[in-house]
């Protein structure tokens, strides 16, 4: 079900996957940031480089989440954050919502955010605006940061964050919506 490091490596080589050097991966502007990360001598947990969260909903009210990380420069080697941990950075479930999460992982994985959300709906009856924002409120007690988007399978959506800015958009038969700022205006 989840594979990580060397475990993953040798079954991507037993399916015929194609195998390349590290090296393949690295970007010019992402060593630049590690570069100066390291000439620092210290690692800043408050840099961040974009998640890249997604959840929808059908005309059948089946829901979907995907979470793509922008990672944490300079990060502890075999780090696995809160992103590709079903529960914690991302979670879909038709009988509640579909959730994806950015922010301090760590705290994201302890609370298991994306699936407590979507709990306090199914089995709390909680609307999807109060499951995130107590959801928020567990995170921030914890002493994390970050944001939550959500869907629920009526469609309704909603999303919050504790941090100074969050890029979202939505869009539905209505029109669109995206904001980066809490007090902005909708366009």
């Amino acid at each position: 079900v989840f594979l990580s490091g060397h475990g993953a490596d040798g079954f991507a080589r037993e399916h015929g996957y194609e195998q390349v050097e590290n090296s393949w991966f690295e970007i010019a502007e992402r060593r630049r940031q590690l570069d100066e990360l390291l000439a620092q001598g210290r690692f800043d947990d408050e840099i961040k480089y974009g998640t890249v969260g997604a959840v929808a909903v059908d005309v059948d009210g089946h829901v979907a989440a995907a979470t793509s990380t922008g990672g944490l420069t300079g990060k502890r080697w075999g780090r696995v954050g809160d992103s590709p941990l079903i529960g914690a950075g991302t979670y879909a479930d038709d009988r509640s919502a579909a959730v994806s999460a950015t922010g301090s992982g760590e705290y994201f994985i302890r609370a298991v955010a994306a699936h407590q959300l979507a709990e306090r709906i199914r089995l709390g009856g909680e609307s999807l605006q109060a499951a995130l924002d107590a959801v928020l409120a567990d995170i921030a007690q914890l002493g994390g940061k970050g944001g939550l988007i959500a869907v629920g399978s009526d469609g309704d959506a909603a999303w919050g964050f504790t941090t100074p800015a969050m890029y979202r958009g939505m869009a539905d038969a209505s029109g669109r919506t995206v904001q980066v700022y809490s007090e902005e205006e909708e366009r």
